[in-house]
């Protein structure tokens, strides 16, 4: 590889990385809260009161079933509660 082959592979490789770490960053930024209720089946975050991981739970927004989403989100969207509910 040449001198300037070598320095433009540096700078196409720090500009990618820097692409990839600012999304990255903002997430991690991000303030989050468990919203109840309103998790496709199988599309949980987290333990639901029937089962202990995530992707477990079997039904659309169950209501012990929980998904992170950033903080005043959940108080929005219908369904969602800040507070687990038990299933019927």
């Amino acid at each position: 590889m040449s001198n300037q082959s070598s320095i433009r592979h540096a700078i196409f490789v720090l500009v990618s990385l820097t692409a990839l770490a600012a999304p990255l960053a903002m997430a991690a930024d991000t303030a989050q809260e468990q919203c109840y209720g309103i998790a496709k089946a199988g599309m949980n975050d987290c333990k639901t009161n029937t089962a202990s991981c995530a992707g477990s739970s079997t039904k659309d927004s169950q209501p012990d079933a929980f998904l992170l989403v950033p903080k005043g989100l959940c108080q929005k969207i219908t369904g969602g509660s800040l507070t687990p509910k038990r299933s019927p």
